[in-house]
Protein backbone atom coordinates (compact mmCIF):
# COMPACT_ATOMS: atom_id res chain seq x y z
CA UNK A 1 0.00 0.00 0.00
CA UNK A 2 1.07 3.34 -0.46
CA UNK A 3 0.15 6.55 0.83
CA UNK A 4 1.38 9.93 1.30
CA UNK A 5 -1.16 11.71 3.24
CA UNK A 6 -1.31 11.76 7.30
CA UNK A 7 -4.38 9.66 7.23
CA UNK A 8 -3.09 6.91 4.68
CA UNK A 9 0.72 6.70 5.98
CA UNK A 10 0.69 3.02 5.50
CA UNK A 11 4.59 3.05 5.61
CA UNK A 12 4.42 5.00 8.93
CA UNK A 13 1.91 5.73 11.19
CA UNK A 14 -1.02 3.89 9.88
CA UNK A 15 0.81 1.08 9.47
CA UNK A 16 1.92 0.96 13.37
CA UNK A 17 -1.65 1.50 14.43
CA UNK A 18 -2.61 -1.54 11.88
CA UNK A 19 0.00 -3.77 13.79
CA UNK A 20 -1.39 -2.81 17.30
CA UNK A 21 -4.63 -3.80 16.53
CA UNK A 22 -3.43 -6.74 14.37
CA UNK A 23 -5.74 -9.54 16.02
CA UNK A 24 -8.88 -8.15 16.20
CA UNK A 25 -8.37 -6.52 12.67
CA UNK A 26 -7.66 -9.58 11.64
CA UNK A 27 -10.91 -11.66 13.24
CA UNK A 28 -13.08 -8.87 11.73
CA UNK A 29 -12.24 -9.47 8.48
CA UNK A 30 -11.71 -12.84 8.47
CA UNK A 31 -15.27 -13.69 6.89
CA UNK A 32 -14.18 -12.09 3.32
CA UNK A 33 -10.80 -14.51 2.63
CA UNK A 34 -13.27 -17.43 1.69
CA UNK A 35 -15.02 -15.43 -1.26
CA UNK A 36 -11.56 -13.71 -2.22
CA UNK A 37 -9.67 -16.71 -2.51
CA UNK A 38 -12.49 -18.83 -4.29
CA UNK A 39 -12.68 -15.89 -6.96
CA UNK A 40 -8.69 -17.09 -7.74
CA UNK A 41 -9.95 -19.99 -9.31
CA UNK A 42 -7.31 -22.12 -7.28
CA UNK A 43 -7.31 -25.30 -9.35
CA UNK A 44 -3.41 -26.31 -9.07
CA UNK A 45 -0.25 -24.81 -7.35
CA UNK A 46 0.48 -21.76 -8.81
CA UNK A 47 2.76 -19.06 -7.91
CA UNK A 48 0.73 -16.47 -6.11
CA UNK A 49 1.68 -12.94 -4.84
CA UNK A 50 -0.39 -10.90 -2.39
CA UNK A 51 -0.29 -7.48 -2.31
CA UNK A 52 -0.92 -5.57 0.85
CA UNK A 53 -0.51 -8.50 2.96
CA UNK A 54 -1.31 -6.64 6.15
CA UNK A 55 -0.36 -9.04 8.99
CA UNK A 56 -0.17 -12.17 7.16
CA UNK A 57 -4.36 -12.98 7.99
CA UNK A 58 -4.82 -13.94 4.28
CA UNK A 59 -1.87 -15.21 3.85
CA UNK A 60 -2.52 -18.25 6.38
CA UNK A 61 -6.12 -18.57 4.41
CA UNK A 62 -4.24 -18.69 1.23
CA UNK A 63 -1.76 -21.00 2.78
CA UNK A 64 -4.91 -23.59 3.52
CA UNK A 65 -6.50 -23.47 0.47
CA UNK A 66 -4.22 -23.97 -2.38
CA UNK A 67 -3.50 -26.62 -3.48
CA UNK A 68 0.16 -28.39 -2.13
CA UNK A 69 3.06 -26.96 -4.05
CA UNK A 70 2.03 -23.48 -4.00
CA UNK A 71 4.52 -20.56 -3.21
CA UNK A 72 3.13 -17.81 -1.65
CA UNK A 73 4.73 -14.21 -1.36
CA UNK A 74 3.55 -10.68 0.36
CA UNK A 75 4.27 -7.38 0.12
CA UNK A 76 3.42 -4.91 2.17
CA UNK A 77 5.03 -1.05 2.29
CA UNK A 78 4.41 -1.47 5.97
CA UNK A 79 8.16 -2.55 8.28
CA UNK A 80 6.09 -3.03 11.14
CA UNK A 81 3.34 -5.00 9.24
CA UNK A 82 5.79 -7.18 7.36
CA UNK A 83 7.93 -7.92 10.40
CA UNK A 84 4.45 -9.25 12.13
CA UNK A 85 3.65 -10.98 9.06
CA UNK A 86 7.00 -12.69 9.20
CA UNK A 87 6.52 -13.62 12.79
CA UNK A 88 2.97 -14.97 12.26
CA UNK A 89 2.87 -16.96 9.31
CA UNK A 90 6.71 -16.63 7.88
CA UNK A 91 7.40 -20.89 8.10
CA UNK A 92 4.15 -20.87 4.95
CA UNK A 93 5.39 -17.82 3.12
CA UNK A 94 7.98 -15.16 1.86
CA UNK A 95 6.96 -11.68 3.14
CA UNK A 96 9.03 -8.01 1.66
CA UNK A 97 9.05 -4.63 2.56
CA UNK A 98 7.77 -3.20 -1.45
CA UNK A 99 6.37 -0.37 -2.56
CA UNK A 100 4.04 -2.40 -5.24
CA UNK A 101 3.05 0.65 -7.10
CA UNK A 102 6.85 0.25 -8.32
CA UNK A 103 8.55 -2.65 -7.25
CA UNK A 104 8.66 -5.42 -9.86
CA UNK A 105 9.28 -8.91 -8.89
CA UNK A 106 11.80 -10.83 -10.66
CA UNK A 107 9.78 -13.62 -12.15
CA UNK A 108 5.21 -12.98 -12.48
CA UNK A 109 2.96 -14.41 -10.63
CA UNK A 110 -0.08 -17.03 -11.46
CA UNK A 111 -2.23 -15.18 -9.42
CA UNK A 112 -2.37 -11.99 -7.56
CA UNK A 113 -4.55 -10.98 -4.81
CA UNK A 114 -5.08 -8.27 -2.09
CA UNK A 115 -7.93 -7.78 0.35
CA UNK A 116 -8.30 -4.17 0.66
CA UNK A 117 -5.10 -3.00 -0.23
CA UNK A 118 -5.58 -1.08 -3.63
CA UNK A 119 -7.55 1.48 -2.31
CA UNK A 120 -4.97 4.01 -1.24
CA UNK A 121 -2.26 4.23 -4.46
CA UNK A 122 -1.68 7.89 -5.18
CA UNK A 123 -1.45 7.28 -8.18
CA UNK A 124 -3.81 4.50 -9.42
CA UNK A 125 -2.83 4.53 -13.22
CA UNK A 126 0.79 3.65 -12.84
CA UNK A 127 0.34 1.70 -9.96
CA UNK A 128 -1.56 -0.71 -11.85
CA UNK A 129 0.10 -0.21 -15.04
CA UNK A 130 2.96 -1.45 -12.48
CA UNK A 131 1.14 -3.77 -11.30
CA UNK A 132 0.35 -5.70 -15.08
CA UNK A 133 3.85 -6.37 -14.93
CA UNK A 134 3.71 -8.58 -12.07
CA UNK A 135 0.67 -11.14 -13.92
CA UNK A 136 1.94 -14.10 -15.39
CA UNK A 137 -0.36 -14.04 -19.17
CA UNK A 138 -3.45 -15.86 -18.75
CA UNK A 139 -2.61 -15.70 -15.04
CA UNK A 140 -5.86 -14.00 -12.59
CA UNK A 141 -5.98 -11.85 -10.19
CA UNK A 142 -8.62 -10.59 -7.51
CA UNK A 143 -8.95 -7.51 -5.41
CA UNK A 144 -11.56 -7.21 -2.73
CA UNK A 145 -12.62 -3.71 -1.90
CA UNK A 146 -14.80 -2.05 -0.43
CA UNK A 147 -18.41 -1.42 -1.37
CA UNK A 148 -20.35 2.63 -1.34
CA UNK A 149 -19.82 3.83 2.07
CA UNK A 150 -23.64 3.91 3.19
CA UNK A 151 -23.33 0.28 2.54
CA UNK A 152 -20.38 -0.77 5.12
CA UNK A 153 -21.82 -0.77 8.31
CA UNK A 154 -18.68 -0.23 10.46
CA UNK A 155 -17.30 2.83 8.18
CA UNK A 156 -21.11 4.46 8.22
CA UNK A 157 -22.00 3.79 11.24
CA UNK A 158 -18.28 5.32 12.73
CA UNK A 159 -18.81 8.53 10.18
CA UNK A 160 -22.44 8.77 11.71
CA UNK A 161 -21.77 8.86 15.13
CA UNK A 162 -18.45 11.32 14.82
CA UNK A 163 -20.74 13.75 12.75
CA UNK A 164 -23.46 14.50 15.40
CA UNK A 165 -20.63 16.34 17.61
CA UNK A 166 -17.65 17.29 14.90
CA UNK A 167 -18.30 18.70 11.23
CA UNK A 168 -16.58 16.35 8.84
CA UNK A 169 -16.25 17.43 5.29
CA UNK A 170 -16.73 15.50 2.77
CA UNK A 171 -14.69 12.92 1.16
CA UNK A 172 -12.82 13.34 -1.75
CA UNK A 173 -14.06 10.12 -4.05
CA UNK A 174 -10.70 10.15 -6.17
CA UNK A 175 -8.37 10.80 -3.36
CA UNK A 176 -6.44 7.62 -1.37
CA UNK A 177 -9.92 5.95 1.14
CA UNK A 178 -10.66 2.66 2.05
CA UNK A 179 -14.24 3.07 0.25
CA UNK A 180 -12.18 4.73 -3.02
CA UNK A 181 -13.66 1.99 -5.52
CA UNK A 182 -17.36 2.07 -3.80
CA UNK A 183 -18.52 1.93 -7.52
CA UNK A 184 -16.57 -0.88 -8.76
CA UNK A 185 -16.67 0.41 -12.21
CA UNK A 186 -13.81 2.77 -11.14
CA UNK A 187 -11.14 -0.18 -10.50
CA UNK A 188 -12.32 -2.11 -13.67
CA UNK A 189 -11.66 0.66 -15.64
CA UNK A 190 -8.18 1.55 -13.95
CA UNK A 191 -7.79 -2.39 -14.65
CA UNK A 192 -8.88 -2.04 -18.27
CA UNK A 193 -6.70 0.83 -19.00
CA UNK A 194 -3.25 -0.48 -17.65
CA UNK A 195 -3.81 -3.90 -20.11
CA UNK A 196 -5.79 -6.14 -17.80
CA UNK A 197 -8.32 -8.10 -19.29
CA UNK A 198 -11.97 -9.53 -18.90
CA UNK A 199 -12.06 -7.21 -15.24
CA UNK A 200 -15.54 -7.99 -13.79
CA UNK A 201 -17.08 -7.61 -10.23
CA UNK A 202 -18.97 -9.62 -8.09
CA UNK A 203 -20.75 -8.43 -5.14
CA UNK A 204 -20.10 -9.94 -1.28
CA UNK A 205 -22.53 -9.38 1.45
CA UNK A 206 -22.26 -10.46 4.72
CA UNK A 207 -21.67 -9.33 8.82
CA UNK A 208 -18.26 -9.08 10.11
CA UNK A 209 -17.55 -9.80 14.14
CA UNK A 210 -16.64 -6.55 15.78
CA UNK A 211 -14.28 -7.58 18.37
CA UNK A 212 -15.20 -6.71 22.00
CA UNK A 213 -17.06 -8.77 24.52
CA UNK A 214 -19.68 -5.74 24.87
CA UNK A 215 -20.78 -2.81 22.94
CA UNK A 216 -18.86 -0.17 24.63
CA UNK A 217 -15.68 -3.03 23.66
CA UNK A 218 -16.13 -3.31 20.11
CA UNK A 219 -17.43 0.81 20.28
CA UNK A 220 -13.96 1.40 21.63
CA UNK A 221 -12.30 -1.41 19.26
CA UNK A 222 -13.61 0.58 16.25
CA UNK A 223 -13.03 3.90 17.38
CA UNK A 224 -9.20 3.21 18.35
CA UNK A 225 -8.14 0.75 14.99
CA UNK A 226 -9.94 2.95 12.25
CA UNK A 227 -8.49 5.91 10.34
CA UNK A 228 -12.28 7.46 10.13
CA UNK A 229 -12.63 7.59 13.78
CA UNK A 230 -8.29 8.68 14.68
CA UNK A 231 -8.40 11.54 11.91
CA UNK A 232 -11.63 13.54 13.53
CA UNK A 233 -10.51 12.99 16.78
CA UNK A 234 -7.11 13.56 16.83
CA UNK A 235 -7.82 16.96 18.37
CA UNK A 236 -11.15 16.45 20.09
CA UNK A 237 -11.24 17.34 23.92
CA UNK A 238 -11.79 14.37 26.16
CA UNK A 239 -15.59 15.01 26.57
CA UNK A 240 -16.29 14.44 23.10
CA UNK A 241 -14.27 11.56 22.58
CA UNK A 242 -16.27 10.17 25.67
CA UNK A 243 -19.57 11.68 24.19
CA UNK A 244 -18.67 9.74 20.38
CA UNK A 245 -17.75 6.68 22.37
CA UNK A 246 -20.87 6.57 24.25
CA UNK A 247 -23.04 7.01 20.93
CA UNK A 248 -21.16 4.38 19.22
CA UNK A 249 -21.57 2.15 21.86
CA UNK A 250 -25.60 2.61 21.68
CA UNK A 251 -25.18 2.15 17.94
CA UNK A 252 -23.19 -0.98 18.32
CA UNK A 253 -25.95 -2.27 21.05
CA UNK A 254 -28.00 -2.42 18.13
CA UNK A 255 -26.23 -4.60 15.98
CA UNK A 256 -25.61 -7.29 18.38
CA UNK A 257 -26.59 -11.12 17.30
CA UNK A 258 -25.46 -14.49 18.33
CA UNK A 259 -24.21 -12.68 21.40
CA UNK A 260 -21.85 -10.28 19.79
CA UNK A 261 -21.30 -7.03 17.55
CA UNK A 262 -21.65 -8.19 13.69
CA UNK A 263 -21.19 -5.11 11.35
CA UNK A 264 -23.35 -6.08 7.83
CA UNK A 265 -20.76 -4.97 4.53
CA UNK A 266 -21.03 -4.84 1.14
CA UNK A 267 -17.59 -6.33 -0.52
CA UNK A 268 -16.98 -5.99 -3.85
CA UNK A 269 -14.44 -8.79 -5.01
CA UNK A 270 -12.74 -7.42 -8.82
CA UNK A 271 -11.08 -10.41 -11.09
CA UNK A 272 -9.61 -9.90 -14.47
CA UNK A 273 -6.77 -11.91 -15.93
CA UNK A 274 -3.05 -10.61 -17.78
Amino acid sequence: MQNKTTDYDWAGGRGAQWRDQLEGMEAMLAPVDAPLIEALALDRPYRIGEIACGGGGTTRALAGAAPAGSAITGFDISPDLVAAATARAGDIARFVEADVAAWRPEQPFERLVSRFGVMFFEDPEAAFANLRHWLAPGGRLAFAVWGPPAEVGFMAQIRATIATVIDIPPADPDAPSPVRYGNPAKLIALLDAAGFHDAVSQTWRGDLPVPGATPDQAAGFLLESSSMATAPLRNASAEVREGVRARMAEACAGHMKDGRVQMPVRVEIVTARG
